[in-house]
């Protein structure tokens, strides 16, 4: 358990350490990075995935307003599928970056460590879907696709956005081994740090109208496992939300959750979609992923007050959505 730890806590200082931060990037996404639209938007919000970007969740805002709630600064944030496979392996001499080595097998949707993206395979807009498919990345190698395929269907309706994801192993290697269990962000959430309030139901009677309570937030510090993100064994109504002072933001429910990780990065508490700054949840469950699995899940992001977004849980609960 204190080694699958440490590689949540490696993966997730990934997410952090800029692309624009690696020797060779020239990634400029603080600047002003293109970006390939393909959103939705209805009375209430606007959604935007990146075609640049294997399809990754990287605008979210009210439908009268332009500030977007996803943190953007580098691209290991964003709202996007990552999955995690096989024991940690030294691949330096096949070119694994020194930095994230040993790793194990780490299909990225946005791109790898170097900023090389995934490749789109296929994608359209329905009425209010949109449907992507892609070739993910193996994180901690340069330039390597992964033997993968992922999948993702987005659903506006009203202040919800559902999301199913998929993803399908295709792996003919026999250097990760078989078996090994992990935990899986399903999916991470990074939202701009002006939600900066962190509320949950946490305790034993859920889906009973309980009172939800604030949390404290953990401070990730960067190289010091004593600070990493907070770790959420009872939320036990499967969501958490990030809010600003008048409670009003962004929910995160996934159903399939057994616990969840969340925090902030930086002391900056009104930073916007470029900031260095981030407030992140990850809901989490454990998948022992092997050469040909196939891991397909949902989750909805909510967004409004918080009265609104439990009210949305228990509707979407009770397929009154």
């Amino acid at each position: 358990m204190k080694k699958n730890k440490l590689i949540i806590v490696c993966l997730l200082v990934f997410c952090l350490l800029s692309c624009r931060w690696t020797p060779g990037n020239n990634t400029k996404e603080k600047e002003g990075a293109e970006h390939e639209e393909f959103g939705l938007s209805n009375d209430e919000i606007c959604i935007k995935q990146d075609l640049m970007r294997g399809g990754a969740i990287y605008y979210i805002s009210r439908a009268t307003e332009t500030r977007n709630l996803v943190n953007i600064h580098d691209e290991g944030r964003y709202i996007q599928q990552a999955y995690y496979a096989g024991r940690d392996l030294n691949r330096q001499k096949d070119g694994q970056s020194p930095m994230w080595s040993p790793w194990p097998w780490n299909p990225i949707q946005v791109g790898d460590y170097a900023c090389n993206r995934a490749q789109i395979l296929d994608y359209k807009k329905t009425g209010n879907s949109l449907y992507i498919k892609c070739v993910p990345m193996l994180w901690d190698m340069a330039d390597c696709p992964a033997e993968a395929v992922m999948e993702q269907w987005t659903t506006l309706k009203g202040n919800v956005i559902k999301v199913r994801n998929k993803l399908v192993c295709q792996r003919t290697d026999s250097i990760y081994g078989e078996g090994v269990k992990r935990d899986q962000e399903i999916p991470a959430v990074y939202l701009i740090s002006a939600l900066k309030n962190l509320y949950s139901y946490f305790g034993s009677a859920p889906f009973t109208n309980a009172s939800v309570r604030q949390t404290e937030v953990k401070q990730l510090i960067l190289n010091d496992p004593e600070h990493f993100w907070g770790a959420y064994d009872d939320a036990s109504e499967c969501w958490m939300a990030f809010v600003d002072d008048s409670l009003w933001g962004v929910g995160v429910y996934t159903p399939s959750a057994t616990r969840f990780l969340a925090g902030r990065y930086g002391n900056d508490l009104e930073g916007d979609a470029l900031s260095s700054a981030t407030s992140y949840i990850a809901p989490l469950r454990v998948e022992r992923l092997k050469k040909n699995s196939v891991m397909d899940y949902e989750y909805y992001l909510i967004i409004g007050s918080l009265d609104i977004i439990r009210k949305k849980v228990y509707e979407i609960r009770e397929n009154k959505w």
